[in-house]
């Protein structure tokens, strides 16, 4: 019996003898199966490897960046928060190994662990477990969860205060209960928010971008978008950090609202000729 593991978006399955003959996330439109077919992995399999690592790297006062070297499935980035007195961990990861553990605790541990989206559900049992912390997953999303657990708590409603200075808030778009962390307390005092991929800092960092499927290039509405920013608005935040090390530095309000005005004008034929 193994909790497999897909190896293009890194979820992880309960135990079984086989792998499952689909994966439930890939196989959806947001995401896709990979041309080459169907694979799994386990992370026992990839602790065996020695191939992979978790590089864990201070962004500015009681923030820290975590990502695997070198990159598996999506390589998405999770964040250690260190609000005063609730450190939690935003988004995961699939890898875990000792070495993360002990550099997180050194760091002060986290009291729970809290995800944007599906996508990045990866092996979030598996960090519970290990930190003894529950999952906070807004209950629009359930239905993707592969692997259940008691760790597992849904929350309801549009925002959810974990800290006097941590508050998720439901965006919706990407995935319906697509959510963000708004950190209102952070060491500068003028305020972060944590966005996953439902709000995504393009290549131009004083821009974001909004979408139903990333690899797949399919747009949201515009009143979806025009939803988000009005929700996005009402928020106090100098800076915008995305799951792929992507940094709106400064501004970063306006620029969700500035990116939003945007978006829609391109989708209603406002923006330009073509």
């Amino acid at each position: 019996m193994e909790k497999f593991i897909c190896s293009t978006c890194g979820i992880q399955f309960p135990l079984s003898k086989e792998p499952p003959p689909t994966c439930l996330i890939c196989q959806e439109e947001r995401q896709y199966v990979n041309p080459m077919g169907q694979s799994w992995t386990t992370l026992e399999k990839m602790l065996l490897e020695k191939k992979y690592k978790n590089e864990i790297l201070q962004e500015e006062d009681g923030l820290y960046s975590i990502t695997t070297k070198p990159n598996f499935a999506i390589g998405q980035t999770a964040y250690l928060v260190q609000d005063k007195g609730f450190p939690i961990l935003w988004d995961c990861i699939t890898y875990l190994d000792e070495i993360t553990l002990t550099e997180i605790k050194r760091l002060g541990g986290v009291q729970a662990i809290a995800l944007s989206h599906p996508h990045y559900y990866s092996t979030q049992v598996e960090w519970a477990e290990a930190l003894g912390v529950p999952i906070y997953i807004h209950e629009d999303d359930q239905q993707w969860v592969t692997r259940p657990s008691e760790h597992i708590k849904f929350w309801t409603g549009e925002n959810l205060p974990l800290s006097e200075g941590l508050t998720l808030h439901r965006l919706g778009g990407h995935f319906k209960g697509g959510t963000v962390l708004h950190w209102a307390n952070n060491q500068a005092g003028n305020g972060i928010l944590l966005t996953g991929d439902i709000i995504q800092v393009v290549a131009d960092p004083h821009w974001v971008s909004f979408m139903y499927s990333y690899p797949n290039l399919i747009p949201l509405p515009a009143k979806k978008v025009a939803e988000i920013a009005e929700k996005v608005r009402e928020l106090k935040f100098e800076r915008l950090y995305n799951a792929f090390h992507r940094v709106v530095k400064e501004k970063a309000n306006e620029a969700v609202n500035k990116s939003a005005e945007r978006y829609i004008a391109a989708l209603e034929g406002k923006l330009f000729e073509t």
